[in-house]
């Protein structure tokens, strides 16, 4: 019962957390609403033409100025070990010109999620989805309508059961990209019953 308890008050957290932004989107704009979105859940960014980037302190603070930048558009969003979700990628919609994302080690990213990537197709370069522990081989399969990748780090994903031969497939939907995949056993070696 306590543990039921327990998951429903995550649940609803997660749903808070990774709720639209779209009162902050029509007062401010896409781009700033993005930008509060990933401070609020402690991620980064950096804007286009902008060599400084936005992020919070230990405390959970963070400095106000990007409210400077409204309409400058986000070049690269690091997400890495926070509680983003599908519901919550509805708040980078908007970001037409991302090069980078990552969402190293997030424990809500899974195969739905990479699904909803494709928004991105036309301007991503480099994604990050290492340590994420819900995508499996079915979900990487989504990330063939990225072709502007040309880095992917797919290293130490539990869900993954071949690693050697997802790691081909992926090489295969996107030639043009360069695949990164530590924290395997990549032998050819069948495990011994």
């Amino acid at each position: 019962m306590l543990l039921t308890w327990r998951s429903q008050l995550r649940r609803r957290e997660l749903q808070k957390k990774n709720a639209y932004y779209g009162y902050t989107q029509k007062l401010y704009g896409a781009d700033i609403a993005a930008a509060y979105y990933i401070l609020s859940l402690k991620g980064r960014f950096r804007f286009v033409g902008q060599l400084a980037w936005f992020y919070t302190d230990q405390k959970g603070k963070f400095s106000w100025d990007f409210l400077n930048h409204k309409n400058t558009l986000l070049e690269e969003i690091d997400m890495s070990y926070t509680d983003i979700n599908y519901a919550g990628l509805g708040n980078l919609e908007e970001q037409r010109s991302l090069r980078t994302l990552s969402f190293r080690g997030c424990t809500e990213v899974d195969d739905w999620f990479l699904a909803r990537l494709h928004m991105f197709q036309d301007s991503l370069e480099e994604l990050d989805i290492s340590h994420c522990p819900c995508i499996t081989t079915g979900g990487l399969v989504a990330l063939r309508n990225l072709k502007g990748l040309r880095r992917l780090d797919v290293s130490s994903l539990p869900g993954i059961s071949s690693p050697g031969l997802v790691i081909i497939l992926l090489e295969e939907m996107l030639p043009q990209c360069q695949i990164i995949a530590t924290g395997y056993d990549h032998s050819l070696k069948q495990e011994e019953q």
